[in-house]
C-alpha cells in the first residue's frame, strides 16, 4: 500500500509530454552563461502547464535572492507531446538543465544525460519509497515533483442538486445509478452531459484509465510492469464497463474532446457533472471559478467493487549531465531551494497546491479539497499503485489509439484489446 510517511510507495514511472531551452556551448551542450555574461543560465523544461504561472513566480523569486543565476522555464503539456519535443530539444543541442523522467523507461531513455542527484538536500529529505522508480544502481536519477491521485473529479452542488450522495458510490453498479439520476436531471441543474470524456487525450484513458483496471495484475508495481512481456488484461470486462459509462453519458463526440475543452470549458464552467482526473486540476478549476472549486470532490474509479485511489509521483526532475558543471550545480541548488527552504515549501503547499514528496512539510497547509482527498487516502492506505510508469515506452499512444477507434464505431472492443495486448508484447521483444 502507498503511504506518506513510513510506509513505502508503490511508484512507478512516469508520463512526459515538454520542451526546453538552452544556448549551445563549443562541446554541443548548453552554455553555462547568459548573453552578458554574468549569469549562470538554468534552462528547464517541464511538463506540468497546471503550476506553470506558479512556477515562474517562484523561479523569479529565486533569482531576486541569487541574482547570479538566470531561469528560464519552458512548460510543454496539457495535450502536446512532451516526449517527441523533448528528443527534438536534444536532437537540436539546445538541452536543459532540468527536465522530466517518469521511471524505469525514461532512465534507458535518457541515461546517457542522466546525473546522480542523490547527494542533493531534496533527495535527503524524500519520503520513503519516492525514488525508488528512478534509482538505479545505487544511484538517484531524479527528485519528485509531488504526489498526486486520479480518479472522477465531480462538482458537489450538482451531486447535492440531484440527490446523489458520492460517499454510497462503492462500485460501478452505484456509479451508474447515481449518473442515470443526474442524466435525468441534467436540463434542470443546467447541465450539457453528465460527464465531459476526453476522448481525443490518448492518455486519459490509455494510461490512467487503464492503470486503475490492470495495476492488479502487476501486485501493483511499475517495476513489476517494466518487466512483464505480456500485459494479461484479467479485468478487461469491467475497465470496458467504465469506458461505455462515460462515453454514454458524456459530450458528444467524446474523440474529439480534449484536455482544456474538458477542464476549462466544460467542467470548470458547470456544464458537466464529471470528468475523470486528478487533484492537479484544481489550479485550473480555481483560475476559472473560485466558488466552484471549493465545491468539488474526488471519488476513485470503482474496481472489483471497490473504491481505491490511484497514488504515485507524476513526473522526477532530471539534472542534464550535458550542460556544464556550473549549470549542474545551479540547477541541484535550485531544486534544492524549492523543496527545502521556507519560501521554497511554503509555495509547494499553497501556491503550486501539491502534496508533498518530501519530509518536514506542514502538512495541515493542504487546503484545496482534491488534494485533502488524496492525502487521506493515503495516510488510510486505501490505494492502487502508478504501474503505467512501467508501461513499454509508446504503448500508451498505441492503446489509447485502440479506445479511440473502438469510441468511434471503428473496432470493437474485443479487437482493441486484443490489439492493444499484441503491442505490448511486440514492444516488450
Amino acid at each position: 500500500m502507498f503511504k506518506f510517511k513510513k510506509s513505502a510507495l508503490i511508484l512507478t514511472s512516469a508520463l512526459l509530454l515538454g520542451l526546453a531551452g538552452c544556448s549551445t556551448a563549443d562541446n554541443g551542450s548548453s552554455s553555462s552563461k547568459s548573453k552578458s555574461g554574468d549569469k549562470t543560465v538554468v534552462d528547464i523544461f517541464q511538463f506540468k502547464v497546471e503550476f506553470k504561472n506558479q512556477f515562474e513566480v517562484l523561479a523569479s523569486q529565486y533569482e531576486e535572492a541569487n541574482p547570479n543565476v538566470d531561469i528560464n522555464i519552458e512548460t510543454v503539456g496539457g495535450g502536446n507531446d512532451y516526449a517527441g519535443a523533448l528528443k527534438a530539444k536534444f536532437s537540436s543541442g539546445n538541452e536543459p538543465a532540468i527536465f522530466n523522467i517518469g521511471g524505469p523507461a525514461d532512465i534507458d531513455e535518457y541515461r546517457d544525460r542522466l546525473t546522480d542527484v542523490g547527494a542533493t538536500k531534496a533527495a535527503d529529505a524524500a519520503l520513503a519509497g519516492t525514488l525508488d522508480a528512478i534509482t538505479v544502481d545505487g544511484k538517484v536519477y531524479g527528485l519528485p515533483y509531488n504526489q498526486e491521485g486520479y480518479g472522477f473529479v465531480y462538482n458537489k452542488q450538482v451531486f447535492e442538486k440531484a440527490g446523489v450522495d458520492a460517499a454510497a458510490i462503492h462500485s460501478i453498479e452505484d456509479l451508474t445509478a447515481a449518473v442515470e439520476k443526474i442524466d435525468s436531471q441534467k436540463e434542470a441543474l443546467g447541465l450539457e452531459a453528465v460527464f465531459a470524456m476526453a476522448g481525443k487525450e490518448k492518455w486519459t484513458e490509455g494510461q490512467h484509465g487503464v492503470n486503475a483496471f490492470v495495476a492488479t495484475d502487476f501486485n501493483n508495481s511499475a517495476l513489476e510492469a517494466f518487466n512483464a512481456k505480456e500485459l494479461a488484461f484479467t479485468k478487461a470486462d469491467q475497465f470496458k464497463k467504465h469506458i461505455d459509462l462515460q462515453n454514454k453519458y458524456s459530450v458528444q463526440p467524446v474523440v474529439s474532446l480534449d484536455y482544456s475543452k474538458q477542464v476549462e470549458e466544460l467542467f470548470s464552467t458547470g456544464r458537466v457533472a464529471m470528468i475523470q482526473q486528478g487533484n492537479w486540476v484544481y489550479p485550473t478549476v480555481e483560475q476559472m471559478d473560485p466558488v466552484l472549486a471549493e465545491n468539488i470532490g474526488l471519488m476513485p474509479i470503482p474496481v472489483d467493487g471497490e473504491m481505491k485511489m490511484p497514488v504515485g509521483v507524476p513526473n522526477y526532475w532530471a539534472v542534464n549531465g550535458k550542460v556544464s558543471e556550473e549549470q549542474q550545480e545551479a540547477a541541484k541548488a535550485f531544486l534544492d531551494w524549492m523543496y527545502t527552504s521556507d519560501e521554497g515549501k511554503e509555495a509547494v503547499l499553497t501556491q503550486f497546491k501539491f502534496i508533498p514528496a518530501y519530509s518536514d512539510y506542514d502538512t495541515s497547509k493542504i487546503t484545496d479539497p482534491l488534494s485533502k482527498t488524496v492525502y487521506e487516502y493515503a495516510q488510510a492506505g486505501n490505494t492502487t499503485g502508478w504501474t503505467f510508469k512501467g508501461f513499454p515506452t509508446g504503448w500508451t499512444d498505441l492503446m489509447g489509439a485502440d479506445l479511440q477507434k473502438y469510441l468511434a464505431g471503428e473496432a470493437t472492443w474485443e479487437e482493441a484489446i486484443t490489439s492493444s495486448k499484441g503491442k505490448w508484447a511486440e514492444l516488450r521483444k
